[in-house]
C-alpha cells in the first residue's frame, strides 16, 4: 500500500472508512447537525437525537463532538455496544466517565453517579454519554437511559445524552410505549447523502489532506461515483480506494469513469436510479471485502 500512495504522492490512505474527523466535509447539513449537538449540551437540553442512514457520517459526527468536548475538558462516556444488559451499561459508562465504584449493587452505583454528576455541575462543567447504534437497544435499556435523565437539580440535567443511530431509531421512538423517552428528546440532529457537488468536494478534500498535489478524479469519473455511491461518503470510499488501486495497477496517473464503473461491477453495484437500499449496497460491499 505504501507504493500505491507513493504512486500518487500521498503521505496517508485518503479514502479509510475509518470516522477520521480531519476528513470531515463540512457541507451546510453536517454544520447544522455538529450546531445542534454542541448546542444541545451546552444548554443542558437532556435527550438528543442523532439519526442518519448507513454511512452518512454519523460517527464521524460523533467523533467530532467527542473533539470539542475533549477541548474543553468536558467529561464524556461513549457506549458503542448496545447489546449490554442495564448493569453492563452501568458499569461500563461509569468506567468510561472515570468514575470509581468498587460496589456491585446498582443502587449504589447510581448514588455514586448522581453524586459524580452534581460534583461537575457545581465545576459548571457538562456531562454527556453518548450512545452509538441505538436503534439496536432492547426497550429494557431504553427505558434504562431514559430514567437516567431523572438525574437533575431544581434547573438543569445532569446528564446530557445523546442517542445516535439509523432511521429504525425514529421509528422505535414513535411507538406509544416509547412516548415517555420521546417526550424527553428536545433537539433532532440529521446526516445525509451527499448531492453531486458535495460528492466533488469531499473527494477533492480528502485527496488534498492526504497530500495530493494535483486531481486526480477526472468530472466523468466524480459523477460516476456519486452515482454509484448515492452520496454515501462510507460508500464513496471504498469505491473511490479500489479505483486508486486499480489506476496504480494499470500505472495511470489519474482516474476516469471507466475505472470507477469497473469497481462499480466488482461489488454489483448498480446506477441511483435503479438501485437498492444504501444500507444493503453498504453490507454487500462489506461482505465482498471480508470474503477476499
Amino acid at each position: 500500500m505504501s507504493m500505491y500512495r507513493e504512486h500518487f504522492g500521498l503521505r496517508v490512505n485518503p479514502f479509510t472508512v475509518n470516522p477520521d474527523p480531519r476528513f470531515l466535509l463540512l457541507t451546510p447539513q453536517m454544520r447544522e447537525a455538529l450546531a445542534v449537538l454542541t448546542y444541545g449540551v451546552q444548554e443542558r437540553k437532556g435527550f438528543i437525537l442523532l439519526t442518519g442512514e448507513v454511512g452518512t457520517g454519523k460517527t464521524t459526527a460523533i467523533n467530532k463532538l467527542l473533539e470539542w468536548l475533549h477541548l474543553r475538558q468536558l467529561p464524556s462516556a461513549f457506549v458503542f455496544n448496545p447489546r449490554l444488559t442495564p448493569l453492563e451499561f452501568l458499569q461500563f459508562m461509569m468506567a468510561d466517565f472515570g468514575i470509581h465504584n468498587p460496589s456491585p449493587d446498582k443502587g449504589m452505583m447510581l448514588k455514586r453517579l448522581n453524586q459524580w454528576l452534581v460534583e461537575r455541575y457545581r465545576e459548571h462543567k457538562t456531562a454527556v454519554l453518548i450512545i452509538d447504534e441505538a436503534q439496536n437497544l432492547s426497550f429494557e435499556m431504553l427505558e434504562e437511559v431514559r430514567l437516567l435523565t431523572n438525574l437533575e437539580t431544581s434547573t438543569a440535567k445532569l446528564l446530557q445524552v445523546v442517542l445516535a443511530g439509523q432511521p429504525e431509531l425514529e421509528r422505535r421512538l414513535a411507538d406509544p410505549e416509547m412516548r415517555q423517552l420521546r417526550q424527553r428528546i428536545t433537539l433532532l440532529a440529521r446526516t445525509t447523502p451527499l448531492t453531486q457537488e458535495q460528492t466533488a468536494s469531499y473527494i477533492d478534500q480528502r485527496l488534498r489532506i492526504a497530500g495530493a498535489a494535483t486531481r486526480l478524479f477526472d468530472p466523468a469519473a466524480v459523477a460516476a461515483v456519486h452515482c454509484y455511491a448515492q452520496g454515501i461518503p462510507r460508500v464513496t470510499n471504498v469505491i473511490c480506494e479500489h479505483a486508486l488501486i486499480s489506476a496504480f495497477a494499470d500505472q495511470k496517473t489519474s482516474v476516469d469513469a471507466r475505472l470507477i464503473e469497473q469497481v462499480a461491477e466488482e461489488f454489483d453495484l448498480v446506477p441511483a436510479r435503479t438501485a437498492e437500499s444504501w444500507e444493503a449496497t453498504h453490507k454487500r460491499i462489506l461482505v465482498t471485502k471480508e470474503t477476499r
